[in-house]
């Protein structure tokens, strides 16, 4: 069983940085970062289809980098230059079922979710 843990979330002011971790228990190619927050919708952030390729949101392109350390279990979210309209709750997400690369930002996706942490920017 997949269990996904994040961390890294806090409070910081316009312009700021923050880098998210995920720990992954079990193997699973696809993984991706998602984001909750203000009444809207889950949006995907960021992902990684598990053989070097990436994609993001175009709101956070840019900004945000996602990678992975396959040999510590985790994924990271480094993100600059914070805005307050990126406030929210950021979540893990994972799978190894076949996929689209274009799916990747999709969170039907997934069947694995961390429970999140929430990221603050204030302006």
């Amino acid at each position: 069983q997949v269990k996904l843990v994040e961390s890294g979330g806090g409070s910081v002011q316009a312009g700021g940085s923050l880098r998210l971790a995920c720990t992954v228990t079990g193997y699973t190619p696809h993984m991706a970062w998602f984001r909750q927050g203000g009444g809207r919708e889950r949006e995907g952030v960021a992902a990684d289809n598990g053989a070097g390729s990436t994609t993001y949101a175009d709101s956070v392109k840019g900004r945000f980098t996602i990678s992975r350390d396959n040999a510590k279990n985790s994924l990271y979210l480094q993100m600059n230059n914070l805005q307050p309209e990126d406030s929210a709750m950021y979540y893990c997400a994972a799978d190894g079922r076949p996929t689209y690369f274009s799916r990747l930002l999709q969170k039907s996706t997934y069947k694995n979710w961390g429970r999140g942490t929430r990221v603050t920017v204030s302006s």
